[in-house]
């Protein structure tokens, strides 16, 4: 999903395009192969699958592998975590529920929250169901009683009692209809509400009334026997992670999924796969709002990036504790792209995109070499750099390798390419650390995104 926590390290918003030509057909190019090689083996990623349909034809190129223990690379059957795509699942629910006459987009959402359970509104305005869907529903990122004790799972012990306690004592910071703000708590309340209105769970909706239908038996949430030998291991870094589980947002971004079963459900979306749920997809794909820029607009879960030439490009990524992926796909000639990896960071988007139209150019990707820094000089990294109020660096050792933490973060190895400068594989980011005029370690600078933010070393 996009990621799910506000972070400095970690950014995965809408991202701006120009599209200025027609797409490829259903295959992928010599230079896409190379450039997943060239980042699996200069270890941005621990492996990827990456598949294009334009409905007459398939094509599948997996690279790296599944696991720290496996040499398989990922195939059209490796099972992942597709993160904030389920948004968009959850909206075709949305739009299926509005069709069977069990709920209307202009419904506000305390028709379905239990008496007593305060609903926030603005200047007199209900949130609706369509509001959490286009996300401009006033609602942030994130509940504000989000405090997981697990960092590793950090939706797992988030309750439902928790969620109605934030209901009721939230404020607005803007009206409701008002403006794009994108918000995984706005969205897993959808799909809650979606429970509590048809009496189903939100596996349960997404298996009968999505996965069966389409014929996807690997999209669901609980992972099957056969769907764990098949899962590629999320990673941080080079480091396995643990998988994630959202028991009361999972309208958010519960979801695992193929990218056999993805390919299904973009064919299903572009109309060239018959099914019962095309009148529901396309309510999905047409614009409602504005998405944070001219060139972006959202329909229901849906990104739509609009086209100064060309198509538009529907679209959506995902991000969990150890995993990346892409879905998008265009109407007219048909053709849609999964991206799926099994490694936390930037993502590789842009390859998704590229595939759809080649006039949208890769993301440069330069291998880093690493060197060997002395434990004892490593020793003197550890301890804690204010950023800023409330915001600081946690860095530890383990082993030889040195993990850095930012406040509401997880930790992340941080590789030496000489003895002061440092850099994460999980994300374009670098770390320098300063010493003083006696040799002491006084402070660090993050180098990300063209900025250098200065920690002061206070522990």
């Amino acid at each position: 999903m996009k990621q799910f926590y506000s972070s400095l390290l970690v950014s995965t918003c809408c991202i701006a395009l120009s599209i200025t030509s027609f797409a490829r057909g259903a295959d992928i190019p010599q230079t896409i192969r190379d450039e997943i090689k060239k980042r699996v083996d200069g270890e941005k990623t621990v492996g990827i699958i990456i598949a294009i349909t334009d409905g007459k034809s398939t094509e599948y190129f997996g690279y790296g592998k599944t696991s720290s223990a496996s040499s398989a690379a990922p195939s059209k059957r490796s099972v992942f975590e597709i993160g904030s795509i389920s948004k968009v699942f959850t909206a075709i629910l949305l739009a299926d529920a509005v069709n069977r006459g069990e709920v209307k987009y202009d419904d506000p959402i305390e028709k379905y929250l239990p008496e007593g359970v305060k609903a926030p509104t603005k200047d007199g305005k209900s949130i609706t169901l369509e509001t959490l869907s286009i996300q401009t529903s006033g609602l942030p990122r994130m509940p504000s009683n989000f405090r997981p004790k697990d960092p590793t799972n950090p939706f797992a012990d988030y309750t439902v009692e928790q969620l109605y306690e934030y209901l009721g004592k939230v404020k607005l910071r803007r009206g409701v209809g008002e403006k794009y703000a994108y918000s995984n708590v706005g969205v897993g309340l959808l799909g809650h509400i979606l429970e509590r209105a048809t009496g189903q769970t939100y596996e349960e909706l997404v298996v009968s009334r999505i996965s069966n239908v389409l014929k996807m038996p690997d999209t669901t949430i609980t992972l099957s026997e056969d769907m764990l030998k098949r899962l590629a291991k999320g990673h941080s870094g080079d480091q396995e992670v643990p998988n994630w589980d959202l028991p009361v947002l999972a309208g958010a971004g519960a979801l695992r999924s193929t990218a056999e079963d993805m390919l299904v459900f973009l064919e299903a979306n572009m109309g060239v796969r018959k099914t019962p749920l095309l009148k529901a997809m396309r309510k999905t794909h047409k614009s409602r709002a504005n998405a944070g820029s001219p060139l972006m607009d959202i329909g229901l879960g849906w990104h739509i990036r609009k086209a100064t030439k060309g198509q538009d490009v529907v679209w959506h990524n995902g991000g969990t504790g150890g995993y990346r992926t892409f879905a998008g796909f265009i109407q007219d000639p048909p053709l849609g792209v999964v991206v799926l990896t099994n490694s936390t960071g930037a993502g590789d988007d842009d390859l998704g995109f590229n595939l759809l139209n080649d006039s949208l150019p890769l993301a440069k990707f330069t291998p880093r070499d690493t060197t060997t820094v002395k434990t004892s000089l490593l020793e003197k990294y550890v301890g804690k750099y204010q950023l800023a109020p409330g915001f600081q660096f946690e860095v530890k050792l383990k082993g030889d390798r040195l993990l850095v933490k930012l406040t509401g973060q997880d930790f992340n190895p941080v590789f030496p390419e000489s003895d002061v400068k440092f850099f994460y594989k999980v994300v374009d980011a670098q770390i320098t650390f300063h010493t003083d005029d006696d040799g002491n370690v006084s402070a660090l600078t993050l180098h990300q995104n063209g900025r250098d933010q200065k920690a002061q070393k206070i522990d």
